[in-house]
């Protein structure tokens, strides 16, 4: 099975939460990885997305660290919707974030 990886960088312009962290996220720039497998018996390349993580601050004694914390698109697509929400931006400007920049094959 062939795997696929593909990052880019995620822009919250106010502190934020997501689901499965503690307290509210600093605003800033947060890069994002996503994980990918080849589904097979399609006669074209078909992938899934099989992981997401989002790089977070470490807290507490990981202070100053960059912590690679497993999240959902979904959760992500949602935090980002409400970001722009704050700022009144356009839905379609924080949908179009999501999509994956660079293949790291």
């Amino acid at each position: 099975m062939s795997v696929r990886s593909s990052s880019l960088t995620v822009t919250f312009l106010h502190p934020f939460s997501l689901a499965g962290f503690p307290d509210e996220l600093p605003a800033g720039d947060y890069e994002v990885l996503i994980q990918e497998d080849l589904i097979g018996g399609h006669g074209f390349e078909t992938y899934q997305r099989t992981a997401t993580h989002m790089t977070v601050p470490g807290r507490g004694d990981r202070a100053g660290w960059m912590e690679l914390q497993t999240i959902s698109e979904r959760d992500l697509n949602e935090a980002l919707s409400r970001d722009r929400a704050a700022t009144g931006e356009k839905k379609d400007q924080s949908d179009a974030a999501l999509s994956p920049q660079e293949d790291l094959k």
